[in-house]
């Protein structure tokens, strides 16, 4: 197994075309064809199945190419760095849930490596994408929960993503809306006083299973519920409809406002934030920064 092999199955899965992928590669489509089906026998796996309709790419070979990309990124930066002589930009790229604590430790981050050149990416997401991100390498890490409900699912995904979750701390679920809502006032919230008012949860999309859900409580039967698709939209009916919805309480006035309230729901129910990574891969400097700064919020769990 050589880079170049490497290369050559990366440009072939990013075109989805043999005849493409040899066109940027300079090389014939016969010469592509046969390396990759070297490297193929090599493996004892196929990376890809073609058809009359192109290429599509076999599970074991999504996880390969995982990898592969991520040896691909790390000899640039070698060659970068101890050939060419050139500094090169840091990198961190993390999926999540729609978390503000978990975008907050991403600024917290980013502040610490002051004037240095980088190339970060945030991705608020579904969770399908966000497990996704981290099993391709489009991001280092994802954050998301799991609790009693989910977590069996949900871990017999990660293991089939080749993806692993570490606990950061657990949460008791607290009710989320507006401080002009009629219930700001209550202490506690019962399940009885949030009939009368619309749940906000995340669109998950295609992948629109309970276990999938951000919020918990995901087979509750409320009465009146609302599927939105970003953060500010669901802000907005929070004022505008007295909505709310449930989270771990964490709040960060600093980037919500101070418009806004958590109190407690009245339930032993508990959701465990954590984060995903690449089984068997040790986390960059990078992203071992970003998880300090997560951990941080621990402290403030209500």
């Amino acid at each position: 197994m050589t880079l170049q092999q490497l290369k050559y199955a990366v440009c072939t899965a990013e075109h989805k075309s043999m005849n493409k992928a040899a066109a940027e590669l300079f090389i014939s489509q016969p010469s592509l064809s046969g390396s990759i089906k070297d490297l193929e026998e090599e493996l004892g796996m196929k990376i890809f199945i073609r058809s009359n309709r192109g290429i599509t790419m076999t599970a074991e070979g999504e996880d390969f190419l995982g990898y592969a990309r991520q040896i691909l990124q790390q000899y640039q930066l070698m060659e970068e760095k101890f050939v060419e002589k050139k500094e090169s930009k840091q990198k961190f790229s993390v999926s999540m849930q729609h978390y503000t604590f978990a975008v907050q430790a991403f600024i917290e981050m980013a502040k610490d490596f002051g004037m240095e050149d980088y190339e970060f990416a945030v991705h608020e997401t579904k969770t399908y994408e966000v497990i996704e991100n981290v099993k391709n390498q489009k991001s280092e890490v994802g954050i998301l929960y799991l609790n009693d409900f989910n977590r069996k699912v949900m871990e017999k995904i990660f293991h089939e993503n080749s993806v692993e979750f570490i606990e950061l701390f657990p949460c008791s679920i607290y009710v989320f809306l507006w401080k002009g809502s009629p219930l700001a006032q209550k202490k506690l919230i019962e399940f009885e006083d949030l009939k009368d008012y619309p749940c906000l949860s995340f669109e998950q999309g295609e992948e629109n299973s309970f276990y999938f859900a951000e919020e918990v409580f995901s087979t509750y039967e409320y009465k009146q519920i609302i599927k939105v698709n970003d953060r500010a939209t669901m802000l907005n009916l929070m004022i505008g409809l007295h909505g709310y919805t449930l989270c771990s309480g964490i709040i960060c006035n600093n980037l919500n406002g101070n418009e806004y309230v958590a109190i407690p729901l009245h339930t032993d129910e508990k959701m465990y934030i954590g984060y995903l990574k690449k089984k068997g891969m040790p986390l960059s400097r990078l992203g071992e920064k970003y998880i300090l700064e997560l951990k941080k919020f621990e402290k403030n769990v209500l």
